[in-house]
């Protein structure tokens, strides 16, 4: 018998007896079903009896999902107003302590700021697959502090409570092939975020062949339901093009004979998990795994997107004045706007070097307003440690990366003896580790506008003395 499938059925068995001891009913809200719910949820937190949390979390969980889209904004408003901390106690907390600043104080000031709401929905999981309906709840909630930003308070202890639940060593990494369960496949479709997998047998082309792999994590509570998954390519060389990739006719290689691992697509399954990051285990952990089965695997690296290069760009060619564009590029960047320009070889030769150049600025040299690289995806593998490696100009022909970033794709490298000197120089200080072929496709900087980062114009900053420019150098390839 599957183990998981015994053990939801001996929960759901509780679950139910606890419903009949307390005489639940989907009816008994009355007029009132907000009010109801509440009640519901002050019994929950005074419940000592396992059966009869479990039940009550289950009819709390169960009425939820009933409501309607404002009726779930009230509840999360409710989680704001009426499940905060408790404030006679942590007033009294921080008066003990501004008195005597004890271990004890400390404590007793720890557990009173605490909002009540991260012990309820602690055990609202103690529902059968209440960890999969939390998620789905904070999915929406995502999309109401949008409008109302009240309920990042809210989100915030959900994202706590996520963060120990989702840690990585809860989660299980499991290998998906052409012969995994074909409910796990078709989610795999659904989910696949960078590069569309049209059906069946395009999934077939990036799983079956001996030159591919493809890794997924998994939760314990979540286990037919991936939570991240990478597909890779095995090949002898770093590849500059995602159509050569993928495309059908392409010849495979014996996984014997491959040099290289390349990370062409790595998709987030829960939209409900958003910021919860193990994206970075999961590269490092397949990186072992693959290196255990292929010995001769020498280079791991990324095929990756730049989703927000051309609204940047066009932006940049907007500006009435701009540090990275000259009035030349302009003109040679004005073959954006032909339609189709990228079968039109004279208009691609006029785009090629304005736009590589524009693009080495943009990683190299743009920051928001926080100081941050723009690009999401360079924050993420520059964070775990990859050198900016390569510009790949018309690396993606597809419609969205045409739309995206004109085309564009990049390589970052991840050099295992370089990874954690790469992560202090960017997140430390800020450094993107690149090769000298990109830092030199960088334009000499121009007037500037102000000494203040503005979203998605270049990071200003003062002059630097000698010690500091020779150590950005020491991190350059």
């Amino acid at each position: 018998m599957n183990t998981t499938s015994f053990f939801g059925e001996m929960l759901q068995t509780i679950t139910e007896r606890g419903r009949r001891f307390l005489s639940l009913g989907p009816r008994e809200e009355g007029a009132d079903p907000l009010g109801h719910m509440e009640g519901l949820c002050e019994t929950l937190l005074s419940s000592r009896g396992e059966a009869s949390g479990m039940a009550l979390a289950k009819d709390i969980l169960d009425r939820w999902q009933r409501l309607d889209a404002d009726g779930q904004h009230d509840f999360m408003r409710l989680l704001l107003s009426s499940f905060g901390p408790k404030t006679q106690r942590l007033d009294k907390a921080i008066d003990a302590y501004r008195a005597d600043q004890s271990p004890k104080a400390l404590l007793e000031l720890h557990i009173s700021t605490e909002p009540r709401r991260q012990e309820l929905i602690r055990r609202l999981n103690l529902a059968p697959n209440g960890i999969a309906t939390l998620v789905r709840m904070r999915e929406i909630l995502l999309e109401l502090k949008v409008e109302d930003p009240d309920l990042e308070a809210v989100d915030a202890d959900f994202a706590h409570l996520f963060g120990s639940w989702f840690n990585r060593g809860f989660l299980v990494l499991r290998p998906i092939s052409w012969s995994t369960p074909a409910d796990i496949l078709e989610k795999i479709i659904r989910y696949e975020a960078v590069h569309h997998i049209g059906g069946w047998n395009e999934l077939r082309l990036r799983l079956a062949p001996e030159d591919r792999r493809c890794f997924a994590f998994f939760h314990p509570q979540l286990i037919d339901d991936p939570l991240i998954f990478v597909e890779v390519a095995l090949t002898r060389d770093v590849p500059s093009n995602i159509g050569d990739l993928l495309k059908e006719d392409r010849p495979t290689i014996a996984a014997a004979d491959a040099t290289t691992a390349v990370f062409y697509s790595i998709s987030n399954c829960q939209e409900g998990l958003r910021g919860i990051s193990f994206g970075n285990f999961l590269i490092k952990q397949v990186v072992e795994d693959l290196r255990r089965e292929l010995p001769k695997l020498e280079t791991f690296v990324t095929l990756s997107p730049v989703p927000g290069f051309a609204e940047w760009l066009s932006r940049e060619r907007r500006a009435e004045a701009s540090d990275v564009l000259s009035a030349t590029d302009r003109t040679r960047l004005a073959g954006l706007d032909t339609p189709g320009w990228a079968d039109r070889p004279e208009i691609v030769a006029e785009i090629q070097p304005a736009m590589s150049a524009a693009a080495a600025w943009y990683f190299l040299k743009s920051r928001n307003r926080n100081g941050k690289v723009l690009d999401p995806v360079a924050r993420f593998h520059l964070g775990n440690g990859a050198r900016l490696e390569r510009i790949n100009f018309l690396g993606d022909r597809s419609d969205r990366a045409m739309r995206q970033a004109h085309g564009l794709m990049v390589n970052y490298l991840y050099k295992l003896d370089d990874i954690e000197i790469n992560h202090e120089a960017f997140a430390g200080r800020g450094e993107v580790v690149t090769t000298q072929p990109v830092r030199r496709l960088v334009p000499v900087r121009r007037a500037s506008r102000s000494l203040v980062p503005v979203e998605g114009t270049p990071l200003q900053s003062l002059p630097r003395d000698k010690a500091t420019i020779n150590r950005g150098k020491e991190f350059s390839a």
